[in-house]
């Protein structure tokens, strides 16, 4: 993989027009090499523009994008925008073979490689057209990740997927990620799903990026958490570990927070046999949908 530096896709100030119309506004984040990055947003908000500009198929009208790796070899970018560009009336393997040859690659066995990784390796000579949807983003994923990509660029990957394929191509590109090395965009206006998978987050509204944040800090958006007012927070935060809670710390107000579903009276009494005295306990939930809307203002269409 990329020896340049810590990221792998920087952009910069990127602005996008068509006509009168601006579909990007200044866009700006840094994708992190060996991450899986999650550009959420609603429907129309600029994500499948970035993506294609990010991918080469378009052009910013101004800024810059930045590559930590030799972009312009072909099959280092491997991309999944919009529908997947597939011959109906050929194989799965057939379609892997045109685009190797599209891509000036030997035809060998690591095409029925990628196919067995995306889960097509038993379709024989089915032609493709007959596939599911779900079936169709797996082999669509399979051509993308030909001439072995540093980034492969996935646009609204499950969309209209059922759950057992959503989980599928989840699997899939966790495996990507982890197995491969590979560095994956992925859009959505699902967050709750996106959540499952990404390790880093851009939220896109209008045209412009309002927001970036890792995983481990959207682990604390959704869900219960409480705030424990304790004078010995060292104690508690062992009961409340064992209790399965994920905890932190603010030494400023001295808030124990805890994220995560218990029975408050057994935390009470544990906490009472290790000699802690909780003076007060303030709960609150959330959801990641209601996080969502929260920053971009209005309604979700998630």
């Amino acid at each position: 993989m990329s020896e340049n530096g810590d990221f792998i896709i920087k952009v910069k100030d990127v602005s996008k027009d068509y006509g009168k119309f601006r579909a990007l506004e200044s866009m700006s984040f840094t994708v992190p090499k060996g991450s899986i990055y999650g550009l959420v947003g609603r429907n129309g908000a600029g994500k499948t523009t970035i993506m294609r500009i990010i991918s080469g198929l378009q052009k910013p009208t101004k800024g810059t994008v930045e590559y930590g790796f030799d972009h312009k070899k072909l099959g280092n970018v491997g991309a999944l925008v919009e529908l997947p560009s597939i011959y109906s009336n050929y194989s799965a393997r057939d379609n892997l073979v045109f685009q190797y040859m599209n891509l000036g690659l030997k035809i060998d066995s690591s095409i029925d490689e990628k196919l067995r990784l995306v889960g097509l390796g038993n379709t024989g000579s089915k032609r493709a057209g007959k596939f599911s949807l779900g079936m169709r983003q797996r082999l669509g994923i399979a051509m993308a990740m030909c001439g072995n990509p540093e980034v492969l660029i996935l646009d609204e990957p499950i969309n209209g997927l059922d759950p057992q394929g959503i989980i599928q191509i989840r699997d899939l590109l966790t495996q990507l990620n982890k197995d491969k090395g590979i560095t994956i965009i992925i859009s959505s206006h699902i967050l709750s799903e996106l959540s499952k998978l990404a390790t880093d987050f851009a939220f896109v509204e209008a045209g412009k990026v309002i927001k970036e944040i890792k995983a481990e800090e959207l682990e604390n958006v959704g869900g219960l958490v409480t705030e424990f007012y304790t004078g010995t927070p060292e104690k508690l935060i062992p009961v409340l570990n064992s209790k399965g809670l994920k905890t932190t710390f603010d030494p400023e107000s001295r808030v124990v927070l805890a994220k995560g579903y218990y029975n408050l009276t057994n935390v009470v009494t544990a906490a009472s046999e290790a000699g802690v005295n909780i003076a007060r306990v303030v709960t609150r939930e959330t959801d990641l949908e209601t996080y969502f809307v929260k920053l971009v203002g209005g309604e979700s269409n998630a």
